[in-house]
């Protein structure tokens, strides 16, 4: 499907009308603008627009996805129908990923989709979170409400995440300046050392120093060499990473590696506990809610505990005793959660954790 660029002229004003529509084709284009009571002056596909969008959703920022909720919650909640809401929400959208994609999306929910259905059709734009909920407001006719929980829960991720970059800054700075000061004193500074020993007679260097220099060598003798083989393993490492076991790796080593394990496993429960808060109050079961926010955390092995855990609830067992002792769990969340269990207050709960473990990221 490509975006066309068209403009035409209301049938009934006679005003003229600039916009985008998805179709199959440009003879499909000017038959969705017809249907709309225009009449197609020029269509043309949008530049750009037959290399796919899919292509263009990694420039969606989580700011522009904020901005369309609440505009479209805005609208919603004024009394304008849906489809009217959501061309005035594409008119004012500047990111041109994003505008397509809310083209499409009108075309679908004019030819009878649900809009969580037709959100459902760009999972890179809009993960199974904002569908779920969005489909949940649809359900209750609390779509307006939904939409704003979503955006603030879009705002807190987006909070978090500078959090953790901002954290992560530090380490890595210091890292990478250890790295060349080591690479310095390998290079520039035991072979001088070398030029002073063999200045002495019957000095004989030390086995680890002789092994440095060995290593200072190889690396001047062959530097060449040295910087391939660092990208093609840096290449294969990266590969890696993408599959199940490289995955399984790093998302554990993220949990427990020093210095940065405990801030993840912060951000991690943060993020159970606001994303879960957000699904409950939209009204989605709480069976649903773990298997969503498994799969919205991005972690395997917190996602396989909440997999586990549903099956202890789907059994009967309370969620604070499915996730007891999990050590992909910190305490105080089970715990937290059991105080809700028993008050009756499991969202106000989930939410109480959440702002504590946003404000330990801190």
């Amino acid at each position: 499907m490509l975006t066309y660029e068209y403009t035409a002229r209301n049938s009934k004003t006679g005003e003229k009308v600039k916009s985008e529509v998805a179709a199959e084709s440009e003879q499909a284009a000017a038959k969705l603008i017809q249907q709309q009571g225009l009449s197609p002056l020029s269509i043309k596909p949008q530049l750009g627009a037959d290399k796919g969008i899919g292509k263009l959703t990694s420039r969606i920022k989580i700011a522009d996805k904020v901005l369309f909720s609440r505009q479209l919650a805005t609208l919603i909640n004024a009394g304008l129908p849906l489809v009217q809401s959501l061309r005035n929400v594409a008119s004012q959208t500047q990111n041109k990923a994003l505008k397509s994609i809310i083209n499409q999306v009108i075309t679908d929910v004019e030819g009878g989709s649900a809009l969580s259905a037709a959100l459902g059709r760009h999972p890179n734009a809009f993960d199974r979170v904002f569908v779920s909920m969005v489909a949940a407001g649809e359900a209750s006719g609390t779509l307006d409400k939904a939409l704003e929980r979503l955006a603030d829960q879009q705002e807190k991720d987006a909070e978090i995440i500078s959090k953790v970059k901002g954290a992560m800054i530090y380490p890595a700075v210091v890292m990478g300046v250890m790295m060349l000061v080591v690479g310095f004193m390998i290079v520039k500074v035991l072979p001088q050392v070398e030029v002073l020993y063999n200045d002495l007679p019957g000095a004989t260097l030390p086995l680890v120093t002789r092994i440095l220099l060995a290593v200072s060598h190889a690396i001047t003798r062959f530097w060449y060499i040295v910087i391939v083989a660092t990208a093609l393993a840096g290449f294969v490492l990266g590969r890696w990473a993408k599959t199940t076991s490289g995955k399984e790796f790093f998302d554990k080593l993220k949990m427990t590696a020093w210095p940065i394990g405990r801030l993840f496993m912060k951000v991690y429960m943060a993020r159970f506990s606001r994303t879960g808060a957000t699904l409950i109050s939209s009204g989605v079961p709480l069976l649903q809610m773990l298997q969503i926010t498994g799969e919205a955390i991005n972690n395997v092995h917190i996602e396989s505990s909440l997999r586990r855990a549903s099956e202890k609830v789907k059994g009967g067992k309370a969620l604070s005793d499915s996730l007891e002792g999990d050590s992909n769990f910190l305490p105080l969340v089970p715990n937290m959660l059991r105080i809700g269990e028993q008050s009756g207050a499991l969202e106000s709960m989930l939410e109480k954790v959440a702002d504590y473990y946003e404000k330990e990221v801190d």
